[in-house]
């Protein structure tokens, strides 16, 4: 099972930033997908997810301002991410678990490598 994020880069405050996950090694289509980002000297901490019938659930600091959206034909998933803040930056985690959504990390067991996210003020 692999997961592999991308879309990351730097971006102007105010500005979006589109992310992709693309899942390989099995059939993700009874996942549920998520992504958490992660700060230095921060703990990851869940930022949005996506259940296989598309169900959403996102933290509340990116909660009007983000959409997480799934391609399940061809396990991809994405996340758009707007008006973005400083406060944003981090490297950017997808993961994925069987079925249900959940924001604690430790329960997710396939995660991809990360994309970083820089925003400048």
């Amino acid at each position: 099972v692999q997961l592999q994020a991308s879309g990351g880069g730097l971006v102007q405050a105010g500005g979006s930033v589109r992310l992709f996950c693309a899942a390989s090694g099995r059939t993700f289509s009874s996942y549920a997908m998520a992504w958490f980002r992660q700060a230095p000297g921060k703990e990851r901490e869940f930022v949005a997810a996506i259940t296989w019938s598309g169900g959403t659930t996102y933290a509340d600091f990116v909660k009007g301002r983000s959409t997480i959206s799934r391609d399940s034909a061809n396990n991809v998933m994405y996340l758009q991410v707007n008006s973005l803040k400083p406060d944003d930056t981090g490297v950017y985690l997808c993961a994925a678990r069987e079925f249900v959504i959940v924001t604690r990390p430790g329960s997710y067991p396939y995660w991809g490598q990360g994309t970083q996210v820089t925003v400048s003020s």
